[in-house]
C-alpha cells in the first residue's frame, strides 16, 4: 500500500495538478463560476413557478399569482434561456483575466463572435433565442475558447500595436492597441462561418455541434458508470490533497447543466445533473464527512484529537464546507479513512441512481446552492419533493454506518496517526 501511494504520489499527483491547473479548463470553470448566482436565481425562479402544491398552483392562476409567474419567467429569461450568450463572454474573459491579457476585449470578441456564428443572422435583425440557451453551449466554449486564445496571441505582438502619441488617454490607447488583433480575430470567425455554410454546406453550426458532440455527451454522461466514475474520481484527487470539484468543474459544468435545463423544462429526462451529486452524494462536502463527524461523535471516546476536529467541522460542514475535516483529521494520505471516503460517495451514487430512475424521487430540477444544508438540499434540488429529502437523509444514515467501522478502527490506533 505503501508503494502503491508512492507511486501515486510522484507520477499520478503531478499530472492531475497540471490538469487542474491547464488554462482552458480553469477559464471554462471561472466562466461558468461568474454566472452560477444567475443560474441559481434562474433554478429557484422556475421552482417557485412548478412548486407542485395545488393551493400554490391555483394562486398562480389569480391576477396576482399571474404576475409571479410573470416575474419569474422574466428571470428564467435572463439566465437559463441566455446562458450560452453568457458563457460566450465569461469564458473568453476570464482566459484573458488569467493570462494577464485585455480581459474586456476578448470577452466581448467572444460574445460578437458567437452572435456572428448564430444561424439565421444574416436574415434580419434581432437575436435568435432559440439557439441561446444550453443547446448551444459547446459551441459557446469552443468558439470562446478560440478567439481566447488567437486573440491574446495577437494581442501581446507589438507589430501589430497601433502607437498613438503619449498625451492620448489611456483608455484610448489601449482600445486602439486592441484594434488590430480584434480585426483579425473577428475575421476568421467570419471567415470559418463561411467555410462552413459554402463549402460544407452547414447552415446551422450549432444543431450540427449539439447533435454530433453535445447530445452524445450528454447521453454518455447520463450513465450509472459515468456517474460513478464521476464520483470515484473527485474522491481519489482529494485523497491526495488536490480539489477534486474544481478539477471536475468544467466537465461539471459543460455536461451537466444542460441536462438540468433540460429537466427544468420538462424536455430532458436527465437523472445525473450537478444538483444530483450536491443534493445525494457532497454532503457535508466531498466525501459526505458530515457522516464522519456524526460516527466520531457517536463512537470515538479515547481520541481526543478526532473528536475536537469533529466539533470544529461540524458547524461548516451542515453548510458543505469541510476543509477542515478533510486536512484537519487528516483524510489526506490517510490510510484509515481512505476507503471510506472513497467508497461512501460511489455507493450514494448507485443508491440515488436507483432511486430516481425507479421513480422514487423526481428527476433535479433547481440548481440550488452548493452550500445548502443537507436534506433541504435533496428537497428543494427536486423541485420541492419530500422523498427528494428523505432519499438524502437516507443516504446520510448509510454514509454513517459506512464510516462507523474505520473511526472504531481508528480508535484502537491512538497516539497512530490515521
Amino acid at each position: 500500500m505503501k508503494g502503491l501511494l508512492q507511486w501515486f504520489e510522484e507520477y499520478f499527483v503531478p499530472f492531475a495538478a497540471k490538469v487542474g491547473s491547464q488554462k482552458h479548463l480553469v477559464a471554462i470553470r471561472d466562466g461558468f463560476i461568474a454566472i452560477m448566482p444567475l443560474i441559481i436565481a434562474g433554478s429557484f425562479a422556475v421552482l417557485i413557478n412548478v412548486f407542485p402544491v395545488d393551493a400554490w398552483t391555483k394562486f398562480l392562476d389569480t391576477t396576482v399569482g399571474g404576475y409571479i409567474r410573470s416575474t419569474n419567467g422574466n428571470i428564467w429569461t435572463g439566465s437559463f434561456m441566455i446562458m450560452s450568450y453568457l458563457v460566450a463572454f465569461t469564458i473568453p474573459y476570464s482566459f484573458a483575466k488569467n493570462k494577464g491579457s485585455n480581459e474586456l476585449a476578448t470577452g466581448l470578441l467572444g460574445l460578437a463572435t458567437f452572435i456572428i456564428l448564430m444561424p439565421g443572422m444574416e436574415e434580419g435583425w434581432g437575436l435568435p433565442n432559440a439557439w441561446a440557451g444550453t443547446n448551444s453551449l459547446f459551441v459557446s466554449i469552443f468558439n470562446g475558447l478560440f478567439v481566447a486564445e488567437l486573440f491574446t496571441r495577437l494581442f501581446g505582438n507589438d507589430k501589430l500595436v497601433i502607437k498613438l502619441p503619449d498625451g492620448v488617454p489611456p483608455a484610448v490607447a489601449k482600445s486602439f492597441a486592441a484594434l488590430l488583433p480584434s480585426l483579425i480575430t473577428i475575421v476568421a470567425v467570419s471567415v470559418i462561418k463561411v467555410i462552413w455554410v459554402e463549402a460544407f454546406e452547414i447552415s446551422n453550426i450549432m444543431e450540427f455541434v449539439m447533435n454530433t458532440i453535445q447530445k452524445p455527451l450528454i447521453g454518455m454522461a447520463n450513465t450509472l458508470p459515468a456517474a460513478i466514475t464521476v464520483a470515484f474520481f473527485n474522491h481519489f484527487l482529494w485523497f491526495f490533497g488536490l480539489h477534486g470539484s474544481n478539477i471536475l468543474e468544467p466537465l461539471m459544468q459543460s455536461l451537466y447543466l444542460p441536462a438540468l435545463e433540460a429537466n427544468a423544462a420538462g424536455t430532458g429526462q436527465f437523472i445525473v445533473t450537478k444538483p444530483f451529486f450536491d443534493a445525494f452524494v457532497y454532503m457535508g462536502g466531498s466525501g459526505t464527512t458530515i457522516a464522519l463527524l456524526a460516527a466520531i461523535f457517536v463512537a470515538s471516546k479515547r481520541r481526543k484529537d478526532l473528536r475536537d476536529i469533529a466539533k470544529l467541522g461540524i458547524a461548516p460542514g451542515i453548510f458543505n464546507i469541510n476543509e477542515p475535516v478533510i486536512f484537519g483529521l487528516p483524510i489526506v494520505l490517510s490510510p484509515v479513512f481512505f476507503i471510506p471516503f472513497i467508497i461512501a460517495p460511489v455507493v450514494l451514487t448507485i443508491i440515488a441512481f436507483t432511486a430516481t430512475a425507479i421513480g422514487f424521487v423526481p428527476l433535479t430540477t433547481v440548481m440550488v446552492p452548493w452550500t445548502t444544508p443537507p436534506v433541504l438540499g435533496g428537497y428543494l434540488a427536486t423541485g420541492g419533493s419530500f422523498t427528494g429529502g428523505a432519499l438524502a437523509l437516507f443516504n446520510l444514515a448509510v454514509a454513517f454506518i459506512i464510516y462507523l467501522p474505520f473511526v472504531l478502527i481508528a480508535e484502537k490506533l491512538d497516539g497512530v496517526e490515521v
